[in-house]
């Protein structure tokens, strides 16, 4: 009886290994990255040559209760950012202010103008790095392991809103996308998530002007389970 009871844990133990596949492990690694008491990351972008936006990296430091630090550089001005449940406290030259008060003087300390107002739109939109991992996972088919990294294609609606950064295209305006694509790789570590990178290419068109695109966005995890948030307290006022 003793014997049959082992073998058929034994089967079940083998049962479940089968049936965890590559997305399931990686969308794991994810949680398990959500789940810690906080970590860091650095997010570069390259536009393979195409275009003169040339964003510079973006920076952050977010921790288990959600309160996360965003830097954001573009140009030469750096972008200082505080998030929590949804709202945004940003560092302006009038002090700390909220995405809506920051949102007339068209920057938050983003340079002003296009470059500033996308720049707000990309904190109203902000997804931690371990919630996005999760959402590409589910945007991606046929997810392998090959060469120590998770790759996989991007479906072509998950590409298309990639490019268009959710659907509000680059410059604000609503943009139609031809012949969306891309791809996908996972870095995981000690079951956690260390790196993701996915690239995107396709047509935006904006008043009838075409513009192709070809961006990959690489996002390096550090620090985990050692980082910590300290938020100024006119930031908290702002937050609350």
């Amino acid at each position: 009886m003793r014997t049959q009871i082992l073998i058929g844990t034994a089967a079940l133990m083998a049962t479940s290994l089968l049936a965890a596949s590559p997305k399931d492990e990686v969308k794991s690694a994810a949680k398990k990255l959500a789940e810690s008491s906080g970590y860091a990351w650095k997010q570069t972008t390259d536009f393979g040559g195409g275009g003169q936006f040339r964003p510079g990296p973006t920076e952050g430091k977010i921790t288990k209760d959600g309160v996360a630090c965003v830097m954001m550089t573009r140009g030469d001005t750096t972008t200082e950012a505080f998030i929590k449940a949804g709202k945004v406290a940003v560092k302006t030259e009038e002090g700390w202010q909220t995405l809506e008060e920051a949102a007339p003087a068209g920057g938050g300390g983003g340079g002003g103008g296009g470059r500033g107002r996308f720049g707000l739109r990309m904190l109203s939109s902000f997804k931690a790095p371990a919630a996005q991992a999760e959402e590409l996972a589910d945007k991606t088919t046929d997810l392998k392991l090959a060469d120590g990294a998770y790759t996989g294609e991007l479906t072509e609606e998950g590409a298309k809103s990639l490019l268009t950064f959710g659907g509000r295209g680059g410059g604000g305006g609503q943009a139609n996308v031809s012949g969306a694509k891309g791809s996908v790789k996972f870095w995981i570590k000690d079951g956690v998530l260390s790196k993701y990178e996915y690239r995107v290419q396709g047509t935006m068109s904006f008043g009838g002007n075409d513009r192709d695109v070809d961006r990959t966005t690489t996002v390096e995890i550090k620090d985990v389970g050692t980082t910590k948030v300290e938020v100024p307290e006119e930031a908290k006022k702002k937050l609350s």
